[in-house]
């Protein structure tokens, strides 16, 4: 991935809230004998341990061969997160000289690591729980993997394999204008607020969140 050090971030306790806020990642890895590189869509939760980077743990179909061709072999994750279009009209800067074009700013981290299959059913059930009181959480009547009746449940869980990735590494791209004068940067947060949408929202607290040293 191309970074300039205005927007390369390697901190954590930045890229973790990222992935949590949007756990949906692409996982990309090689073809086996040379095909073609292949791609899947996979919800994640980031544990703790072993490194500083944690590791992503989630499941897949067990008819799909990912976990069986990928299963020791070094993959990428790459989770996207808020972006939006900006306009130049946004800056001071374009009053002031005209030397501002449009841009895209946007949030994203890329995960490596080798993966593991894990076909225990204590585990893959495990797997399943913890996904479904993550994303259950907060609503009025959550949903629970047992409230499923049991035979409906076992079949469910012998048709999907555990998946975990310690990673090796962790990196972001935060393009959120950071090279960018400090007056440009507060025209480019009001001008994505005043757009609307919640992910124009996101985009404006994740470059107050991320601001440059000394502002």
């Amino acid at each position: 991935m191309y970074r300039l050090n205005h927007f390369d971030e390697r901190r954590p306790e930045l890229l973790h809230p990222l992935i949590g806020a949007h756990p949906l990642g692409l996982l990309v890895r090689g073809g086996v004998d040379g095909a073609a590189l292949q791609a899947d869509v996979i919800p994640w939760m980031l544990e703790p341990g072993p490194t500083a980077a944690g590791t992503l743990v989630g499941h897949v179909a067990r008819a799909n061969p990912l976990w069986r061709e990928a299963a020791g072999r070094e993959v990428l994750v790459v989770f996207q997160g808020p972006q939006a279009y900006v306009s130049p009209g946004w800056s001071p800067s374009k009053a002031e000289h005209g030397k501002v074009v449009p841009t895209w700013n946007y949030t994203m981290v890329q995960a490596r690591g080798v993966l593991q299959a894990d076909e225990d059913p204590a585990a893959v059930l495990d797997i399943v729980a913890r996904l479904s009181e993550r994303h259950e959480a907060g609503r009025r009547l959550p949903w629970k993997v047992s409230d499923g009746p049991p035979g409906f449940v076992d079949s469910l869980l012998r048709a999907i394999v555990g998946v975990r990735i310690p990673l090796d590494s962790l990196v972001g791209k935060l393009k959120l204008s950071q090279n960018r004068p400090a007056a440009d940067r507060d025209g480019i947060r009001q001008g994505l607020q005043a757009d609307g949408g919640d992910e124009r929202h996101a985009l404006a607290e994740w470059m107050a969140r991320a601001a440059p040293a000394g502002r």
